[in-house]
C-alpha cells in the first residue's frame, strides 16, 4: 500500500491523451530545461490531474503493488504525458522505465543496490537520484546523474526517515559540490518553503502531501506554478 493510501482524495478519471504506447522521451528538453515545479504522485489519474493545470516535470511513485499494476499506471502516466509534452519520471522500477519508453528514472540509495545502471543509461533513459549525507552524495556523483535530490529540507509526514531535516544551509552546500547538476529540493515543502529552497540553491523543488492532501489539489498546484515557474 502507498505511503499516501487512505489519506489521499480519490483522483477525478481522465482518458490518455493518445491510445497506445508513447513514441519516446520529448525531443530538445535537457536537464537544464526542466521545470523547477517537480510533483510526485502515486497513479497515473494524478498525473492526468496535474498536467491539466500545467506541470511539465512529474513523478510516478508506485509503492507495494505488482509490477504488472506498476507497468499499467506508467504505460498511461506515459500517454497523458506525451500528449502534453510534459516529463515523466518513474520511481524505482527502472526495468519498466526501460520497458515504457520512460525518458527518466529516479532511484533512492537503496533502489541503486540492484539497478542496471549501466542498462538504464544504455536505453538512453535519464537518472536521478536521492541523498541524505556526504557518503550517498559521493556516490550518487559516481554515476553521474542527471539531478541530485537532497532531503528531507524539512520534517515530513511521507514516511519514517533515518535522517533528520537537512535545513537551508545544506542545499547551498550540495549546489557547490554538483556544480551544473541539477539539485531537486524535497520533503515537507510548502509553497513558502519552496520558494526558499530555491533561493537557497536548488534548481527544483519537489513535492507530495501539500499538493496530494490538499482540499483542492489543482489549485494548489497552480499555486506552486506561480510561485517556481520561471518567467
Amino acid at each position: 500500500m502507498s505511503a499516501l493510501a487512505g489519506l489521499t482524495p480519490d483522483p477525478s478519471p481522465h482518458s490518455p491523451a493518445k491510445d497506445g504506447r508513447p513514441s519516446g522521451p520529448p525531443i530538445g528538453r535537457g536537464v537544464r530545461d526542466l521545470d523547477p515545479f517537480y510533483p510526485i504522485v502515486d497513479s497515473a489519474a494524478w498525473v492526468a490531474r496535474l498536467v491539466d493545470v500545467g506541470a511539465r516535470f512529474i513523478q510516478l511513485r508506485v509503492k507495494e503493488k505488482d509490477e504488472a499494476s506498476v507497468k499499467r499506471e506508467t504505460h498511461e502516466a506515459l500517454a497523458v504525458c506525451a500528449g502534453s509534452g510534459a516529463l515523466l519520471v518513474v520511481n524505482d522500477y527502472w526495468r519498466v522505465a526501460i520497458g515504457e519508453g520512460a525518458p527518466w528514472v529516479h532511484l533512492g540509495q537503496g533502489d541503486l543496490d540492484h539497478a542496471d545502471v549501466g542498462a538504464v543509461r544504455k536505453a538512453g533513459v535519464k537518472l536521478g537520484v536521492s541523498t541524505h549525507d556526504e557518503a550517498e552524495l559521493e556516490r550518487a556523483l559516481a554515476l553521474k546523474p542527471d539531478y541530485v535530490a537532497l532531503g528531507p529540507i524539512y520534517f515530513t509526514r511521507l514516511k519514517a526517515m533515518a535522517f533528520a531535516p537537512q535545513g537551508l544551509e545544506r542545499i547551498g552546500e550540495w549546489k557547490r559540490r554538483i556544480g551544473a547538476i541539477p539539485l531537486v529540493a524535497i520533503g515537507g515543502l510548502n509553497v513558502e518553503r519552496a520558494k526558499l529552497c530555491l533561493a537557497a540553491g536548488a534548481d527544483i523543488v519537489a513535492v507530495v502531501t501539500d499538493i496530494m492532501l490538499h482540499p483542492d489539489p489543482e489549485a494548489r498546484a497552480r499555486e506552486w506554478i506561480a510561485a517556481t515557474r520561471r518567467a
